[in-house]
């Protein structure tokens, strides 16, 4: 296949789908997207602390902090957006605040955000 088709085929991709794509490379030929990205930094940032800052660019995590009076919808999106099952779903729902989501890519987080906030809850992403 040639590069042109593929970056083509990809640019075609969810935010979603690209983040399974991203998951299934990464576990394919056991390597992590976000490493290179660490390493680059920190020399060009001159030092670890350039590296850290880089990584929370790149990776953030959408903490639900306020369920809100839609509770069931709340739960129904948190199932939807990580593939929990209904009762995981609902613990992560009942113990706010807590994570729904970690180390996805920012556009990912924003969607989380915007679906969740679209049903009464608040979200904080860090």
């Amino acid at each position: 296949m040639a590069v042109d088709t593929l970056v083509e085929e990809i640019k075609k991709l969810s935010v979603t789908e690209l983040a399974e794509l991203v998951k299934a490379l990464e576990e394919e030929f056991g390597v992590s997207a976000a490493a290179p990205v660490a390493m680059m930094a920190g020399p060009a940032a001159g030092g670890g602390e350039g590296a850290a800052a880089e990584e929370e660019k790149t990776e953030f995590d959408v903490v639900l902090t306020v369920v809100g009076d839609k509770k069931i919808q709340v739960i129904k999106v948190v199932r939807a957006v990580t593939g929990l099952g209904l009762k995981e779903a609902k613990e992560v729902v009942d113990n706010a605040p807590k994570p729904v989501k970690e180390k996805v890519a920012k556009e990912e987080a924003d969607d989380i955000k915007a679906k969740l906030e679209e049903v009464g809850a608040t979200i904080e992403i860090k």
